[in-house]
């Protein structure tokens, strides 16, 4: 039966609504053709400024991205700052975030306000951020979708279980990245970002000192890791010190985190067991032996975990200042 015309534009009216709900309909690589044109170009060489001063610009970045996505979806609410020390980045699971992740959006942002003011989010500037810092590690380019608004929450309380645990297992971080409509081999290719990652000695203690009452270290560990990891992490270590995630090439931005899990050298649980697990081996596998295939599906889950939550029109605003809401 033909549709008539009224019935026709209803049904066209409901596809629209529809796509501006999900808000990811609204995203586009070419999103600031007219308003800003150089805007990747702006971000980039601030980013670059930033990546000169201090190679922690790279991990403390990548890891600001994958926070704020997670939480209230990739709107910048991990950036506020709170008087009541009850924002997002307040939060136990957020106080770990090196402070040169959010001095690089902020100075990237403040570069974008003076080409082009009031018209690019702080999550687009976080999103391209996070993609330029790869490359500057020596890993692969792709292009990021853009149109984000910044939201219009930030709160401490609506952080805890939403963020991988250091000791979880292959079930529990499927279905935290299903949450997030990305799949296994998304959450396997995230992962490899811990290559240039770094990580405190309390993180991975129980590994080390009381992972069960057969054995105080994790067997799956490498014996000579564990060796390493024990001296790098004494029990009265400081809290401060950094460790490598990543014992082999922690400045490169590579595959080289696989080879380490097949090697049993995962810094976390939540690494290790993407290879001890049958169910995930297989593409840590491929992903140690095949460095294009790694890059090619790390590049398509940072595009997909770009969509996660995405805040268009209404749902959000853009901000001048990345740190506080707009009065």
């Amino acid at each position: 039966m033909e549709l008539t015309s009224t019935k026709k534009l209803c049904l066209c009216l409901l596809m629209v609504f529809i796509t501006l709900c999900r808000g990811e309909g609204q995203l586009s690589e070419n999103y600031y053709a007219q308003t800003c044109p150089n805007v990747e170009f702006v971000i980039r060489q601030a980013v670059l400024s930033k990546f000169f001063q201090t190679f922690t610009t790279v991990p403390a970045t990548l890891r600001l991205f994958f926070h704020d996505c997670f939480v209230e979806g990739c709107d910048a609410s991990v950036m506020i700052a709170s008087p009541n020390n009850d924002a997002e980045k307040d939060s136990p699971d957020n106080l770990s975030l090196a402070g040169d992740g959010f001095d690089t959006v902020i100075k990237a942002k403040q570069a974008v306000e003076a080409s082009c003011p009031g018209v690019v989010s702080c999550a687009d500037v976080i999103a391209i951020a996070a993609r330029d810092v790869v490359v500057l590690a020596g890993g692969p380019s792709f292009n990021v979708e853009l149109g984000r608004r910044d939201g219009l929450v930030s709160k401490a309380s609506r952080v805890a279980g939403n963020l991988p645990e250091p000791d979880a297992h292959l079930d529990e971080l499927n279905s935290m990245f299903r949450k997030h409509n990305l799949d296994q081999t998304d959450m396997i290719a995230l992962s490899g970002a811990h290559t240039v990652g770094f990580s405190h000695c309390e993180r991975i203690s129980k590994r080390l000192y009381s992972f069960s009452p057969f054995s105080p270290i994790d067997p799956s560990l490498d014996s000579n890791y564990a060796q390493q990891l024990l001296s790098d992490c004494p029990t009265d270590v400081d809290p401060n010190i950094a460790i490598n995630i990543d014992p082999a090439t922690p400045r490169r931005f590579d595959n080289m985190y696989y080879q380490n899990l097949v090697q049993g050298k995962g810094f976390f649980t939540s690494d290790q067991v993407l290879y001890t697990n049958p169910a995930s081996r297989d593409t840590v596998n491929e992903f140690a032996r095949n460095t294009f295939n790694f890059n090619r599906a790390f590049s398509n889950a940072m595009v997909k975990l770009g969509r996660v939550g995405v805040k268009t029109g209404n749902q959000g605003e853009i901000r001048r200042d990345c740190i506080a809401f707009n009065s």
